[in-house]
């Protein structure tokens, strides 16, 4: 565009810009340092884009924290033609905002999740970087897990069990020094792990449980939430609360149901699948679709039907959901 003739006959407000935007443009530098910045920013992106899902992930969230700075720093420090030994001034600005954001985030449930991750114990994991540690060797995990049991179990004595119990678990003491059990912890699933290993830590197994099931974003919620606003709109406000959560569960439904058809990504039926669960494809295809979709929550035999707050239609026929 830039080299175009058209380009260089620009002659209203503004000359002096455009020519400055095609000097950039035709820059070898300015693309590098472009190169540069995406290097850096994308191994943030990436951790922001996996937490964005209403999977089970609250137990690696300490995992990706932990390889997402190593990311960052080798491509400053590469950048920079330096040792991961050496000083720079630019990464500790950038290692100073990361580390507020996540002392913002963090809480002693993902310190917790992470102790209870069998994969984190398993040797496997352990030879993949010379850097990892087990959990009951990290001292910020250490020091978060033990705050996390404090609040769950007050009990002086009731803690001291599950003490024991994490003990056993992490140096594969007792039950858990079997070879199944030490093999199985790098290749079953955290949760299938403790269902199938867990029996002799019941408290602990209980908490494995409820940690290792959670999502580790709000954006799931956040999503049923924008559906209901949606519903709920200035044309519909007088629908009573009842009738509105019938709504969302239908929509919500009725989009996972899209999924299955032949015509998912193309048709009327990629209209109740915006955004989705997660966003896994940005190619061309897609690319807009989340932004610029023409919505409707009316489909064809039901674009007459008016809801009030009576839970009657404009014909006084009553509409089940």
């Amino acid at each position: 565009m830039v080299i175009s003739p058209k380009w260089d006959d620009y002659k209203e407000d503004g000359v002096e810009r455009a020519s400055a935007v095609k000097k950039k443009i035709l820059d070898e530098l300015f693309w590098e340092e472009l190169e540069y910045a995406l290097s850096f920013t994308l191994p943030i992106y990436s951790v922001i884009r996996a937490a964005d899902t209403d999977k089970p992930s609250l137990h690696l969230v300490y995992e990706w924290w932990e390889s997402m700075i190593q990311n960052v720093k080798r491509a400053i420090f590469k950048k920079e033609r330096k040792q991961l030994n050496e000083d720079s001034v630019f990464w500790t600005a950038v290692h100073s905002i990361l580390t507020s954001r996540w002392s913002k985030s963090n809480t002693p449930l993902h310190c917790m999740a992470h102790s209870l991750n069998p994969k984190y114990y398993s040797s496997e994991w352990l030879a993949e970087e010379d850097s990892r540690k087990a959990p009951h060797q990290d001292l910020e995990v250490t020091r978060e897990r033990k705050n996390c049991i404090l609040k769950y179990f007050p009990n002086q004595d009731e803690r001291r069990e599950v003490n024991v119990e994490y003990s056993n678990f992490s140096l594969c003491m007792e039950d858990f020094g079997s070879v199944d059990v030490i093999h199985d912890r790098f290749i079953l699933e955290p949760l299938r792990w403790w269902a199938v290993h867990g029996s002799s830590a019941p408290k602990l197994q209980i908490l494995a449980f409820k940690l290792l099931g959670q999502p580790s974003s709000s954006s799931c919620c956040e999503r049923n939430w924008s559906t209901y606003k949606f519903i709920h709109s200035a044309i519909r406000n007088k629908i009573v609360p009842q009738r509105a959560e019938d709504l969302v569960f239908v929509h919500t439904n009725l989009r996972l149901l899209s999924r299955r058809s032949s015509s998912y990504k193309e048709g009327p039926s990629c209209m109740w699948d915006v955004g989705g669960d997660q966003f896994d494809s940005l190619d061309e295809i897609n690319l807009g679709r989340l932004e610029f979709e023409d919505l409707s929550l009316d489909e064809p035999e039901l674009e007459a039907v008016l809801f009030g707050g009576d839970g009657e239609n404009e014909n006084n026929d009553e509409f089940d959901i």
